[in-house]
């Protein structure tokens, strides 16, 4: 056994010190600024088990490429279903524990709390097949959008663009069922990992890719067709925000631009505001874009011109 030493002066100083310490962290007050008392006993959503439940997800999505390496055909089916049942009871569990934290209108009441978060969960597995679907496309337009891709297969593994818009995609499912603050943490799991930073709220058809990916912004009401393709360092967001009569800002208005079909941006490029990019258009490097322009336009950096007949050339979306 350890031996028992007296607690000298120093240690003594040292617990007081702690309790002093905590008093001023615990103590009537010092907890408002932080938590709500209405929040106390309240279970949070869970970074942990919802990291183990997009875990699950992804190696439904894509067997082999993510859980384990080596998948048997004879097998899957077990292994689909059992990870089916791990990512529902998860679901749910976080569905109910979101709206708990946000108050939502669902969690009022446990029983009917319970009721909703098992439904809304279930409609998120029903919508799992689908988004394989659209995934698939994803990847097909990283393989076939860049000459450095070798298989559709590297771009799963290493491509920051994938594993955001798995991310946004599942997120965006939940966000459309309403689901409290659980799709935003899911999409900023992807955000700290890539530096990319999609709201879960952004509507982004089939066939997207973004190339190298830092540092490119979407916002929440940003409406993106299909076959788009942005470089790294775009954004496209908010020129301003509207204020109510006390100067609290005005949630959930349509801020963002809209980019119709196939639509490139490249690399630096900041289109801001309601305004709707023409489908087919290119909007060169660094651009940056405050007005609509029709399909098939060229923008260049230059005055922010809009050059309907002519091409771009390179990255940096200069006239050549």
């Amino acid at each position: 056994m350890p031996c028992s030493q007296p607690l000298t002066d120093l240690t003594m100083t040292r617990i007081l010190d702690f309790e002093e310490i905590t008093e001023k962290l615990c103590g009537a007050g010092s907890l408002d600024r932080v938590l709500d008392p209405k929040d106390a006993g309240t279970a949070l959503p869970s970074n942990e088990k919802l990291r183990e439940m997009l875990d699950r997800l992804k190696a439904v999505l894509f067997p082999g490429y993510f859980g384990p390496s080596k998948v048997h055909r004879e097998s899957i089916r077990y292994h689909t279903v059992a990870n089916l049942d791990s990512i529902f009871r998860i679901l749910s569990e976080q569905i109910r524990s979101g709206g708990c934290f946000a108050r939502a209108d669902y969690a009022s009441d446990c029983r009917g709390c319970d009721v909703a978060s098992t439904e809304m969960a279930m409609k998120f597995m029903k919508r799992i097949p689908e988004l394989r679907r659209i995934l698939a496309e994803d990847m097909r337009a990283a393989y076939e959008g860049d000459p450095a891709a070798t298989s559709m297969g590297e771009t799963i593994f290493c491509y920051p663009s994938m594993l955001t818009m798995i991310h946004h995609r599942v997120a965006h499912e939940l966000y459309m069922l309403k689901v409290p603050i659980i799709p935003r943490i899911i999409t900023e799991m992807a955000h700290s990992q890539t530096g990319i930073d999609i709201h879960p709220g952004a509507t982004i058809g089939e066939n997207f890719f973004i190339d190298h990916g830092t540092g490119v912004v979407i916002g929440e009401t940003c409406i993106i067709g299909r076959g788009c393709r942005l470089y790294q360092g775009v954004t496209l967001g908010a020129l301003s925000f509207s204020k109510n009569d006390d100067g609290s800002l005005v949630k959930g208005i349509a801020r963002h631009p809209i980019l119709e079909d196939n639509v490139t941006v490249y690399a630096g490029a900041s289109i801001l505001g309601r305004i709707t990019i023409g489908s087919g258009s290119v909007i060169g490097g660094n651009v940056w874009l405050t007005h609509s322009v029709p399909p098939n336009s060229r923008i260049v950096q230059s005055g922010a011109r809009t050059k309907p007949d002519e091409s771009l050339r390179g990255n940096a979306g200069e006239r050549k």
